[in-house]
């Protein structure tokens, strides 16, 4: 039984390439010669080539690192990427999603938006929706040296981005308490990259988890991948180490299974399950109109879409690809295709639905994952790639790609899903959608855009509540605090109230 059981997690481990982490056991000569010989069965055993030359620790820990991956899938994924099939061929067929799959918050009837905010909470207060964070990526681009979570992007109150996340997450929590008198627990689980997970995790523990239980903050880290010459061969880093990468945001499938998060949603008995990514500022964490509206339609993913700005907008859109939902880039779509017109609102483009990676997926989807993760397709990323030569020993650091790094998407699924399955909703793009990708005085998708589409948002909060606000030049915006009001909610104090921008709303008083 034990063998069985043994085998079983390795079968698993090789399936889903290094997302495990055991402990660092020093192995015998006979794991060592087995492991040997199956990179060499493989044509990898490059990787042993300063194995003799190693201390034991470091010894160790390449061995530990090696039983992570299987050389022969690994052959197979650089094979297809390095010798890429051709591509179908025959016209490719595109049409926006059926209407029965899609609804607009900008144009949707007010009862119909009442009632899946009603059925979102309720599901919130009975303790079936959970969030997953994509927090992998690292501040280098924003000029910072800690994970993007942890980036202060100006507001008054110099929240970071994990802050105000946590404490909508807090707010909502108090709202589905107070609508059904119970307490709510909404449990957050943030992917972490190698790169990120113990700063993450410091920074969580160092903030006392922004106020909410430890608990219920459940800190993994994505899956990662060897890099790989442009003859196909496994790359060191040094003498001791792989050179891996991360797997891509579509790594996300593997890693709620061999971190255990799966396991952890089952034994909550969570069936409602929302994604997104950490550099959203104006994400509506576990938004009860979005759950409500994925959980009527009994689907299996749901998504959210922003109006495309105009036709030249370089996003990626979520349409019918060949009768199956799919993201298509914009560097793959025709000028006719983009500025196609909608046949029934001449006024709009025929293809809007701009991808925001802010999806929701069914538990019993995540039930299936061992049928279709090894399916995923891995996309290539050409980089320079800092090596070992094996033949020498010596750092080489090249001037132009000399390898590849393999990634899945996180949207690769959606093609695998029946349109029966997949739905779409419009959401309104000041209110929800506002990235945080590039440095400061860039102008655009900054923390200056960022700040100030928050500020922007508060003033319309109390403005709608009955409150003046007062600009002095430059000197604009509100920022409300996420545990004052979740979206607008809650503001009637400020009816009446003249306040002088830019301010910052903490308390009802």
């Amino acid at each position: 039984m034990a063998a069985a059981i043994k085998e079983t997690f390795t079968n698993l481990v090789d399936k889903f390439q290094g997302h495990s982490e055991p402990t660092l056991r020093q192995p015998s000569a006979e794991e060592i010669q087995e492991l040997k010989e199956k990179y060499q069965k493989a044509g990898q055993d490059q990787v042993f080539s300063f194995f003799d030359e190693l201390s034991q620790t470091e010894k160790t820990q390449l061995f530990h690192q090696l039983t992570t991956f299987n050389p022969v899938r690994i052959n197979e994924l650089a094979n297809i990427a390095l010798n890429p099939p051709k591509a179908e061929q025959g016209p490719v067929a595109l049409e926006p999603l059926p209407e029965v799959a899609t609804a607009s918050i900008l144009d949707s009837d007010p009862n119909d938006l009442q009632k899946w905010y009603d059925e979102g909470l309720t599901l919130v207060a009975e303790n079936q929706v959970a969030v997953v964070l994509l927090a992998g990526g690292q501040g280098t681009r924003l000029g910072s040296s800690q994970p993007k979570g942890c980036f202060d992007i100006g507001l008054p109150s110099h929240k970071p981005l994990f802050q105000i996340q946590a404490e909508r997450i807090a707010k909502l929590q108090l709202l589905a308490k107070k609508k059904l008198g119970k307490d709510a627990v909404i449990p957050w689980y943030v992917m972490t990259s190698g790169p990120t997970r113990k700063p993450t995790e410091e920074y969580f523990e160092n903030h006392k988890y922004f106020g909410l239980e430890k608990s219920n903050v459940f800190i993994f880290e994505q899956g990662v991948l060897p890099c790989i010459s442009n003859e196909g061969k496994i790359l060191l880093e040094t003498k001791s180490k792989v050179a891996v990468a991360p797997d891509g945001n579509g790594g996300i499938y593997q890693a709620l299974v061999t971190s255990g998060v799966r396991e952890d949603m089952r034994k909550r008995g969570i069936k409602h399950i929302h994604t997104y990514c950490v550099d959203n500022c104006l994400v509506k964490v576990a938004d009860p109109v979005f759950i409500g509206f994925a959980a009527s339609k009994q689907v299996d993913i749901a998504t959210k879409v922003v109006r495309k700005r105009n036709a030249s907008e370089s996003v990626g859109l979520i349409l019918q690809k060949n009768g199956k939902p799919d993201v298509v880039e914009y560097s793959e779509i025709d000028q006719e295709t983009a500025e196609a017109k909608d046949p029934k609102n001449p006024e709009l483009l025929k293809f809007r639905a701009a991808n925001i990676v802010n999806h929701y997926y069914s538990f019993e989807f995540f039930e299936s994952i061992e049928n279709w993760a090894h399916k995923l397709p891995h996309h290539v990323a050409r980089k320079k790639i800092p090596c070992i030569k094996p033949e020498s020993g010596e750092l080489f650091k090249p001037e132009k790609p000399n390898g590849i790094k393999l990634e899945q998407f996180v949207f690769d699924v959606f093609p695998m899903t029946p349109l029966e399955k997949f739905a779409c909703i419009e959401v309104r793009r000041e209110d929800e959608f506002s990235p945080l990708k590039n440095a400061r005085g860039t102008g655009q998708d900054d923390p200056d855009t960022s700040k100030q589409d928050i500020m922007d948002q508060g003033e319309r909060w109390i403005k709608s509540a009955g409150g003046v606000v007062v600009s002095e030049g430059d000197a604009t915006g509100v920022e409300v605090s996420p545990l004052i009001s979740y979206g607008g909610e809650g503001l009637e104090f400020l009816k009446g109230r003249e306040i002088k921008a830019p301010a910052i709303i903490e308390k009802e008083e």
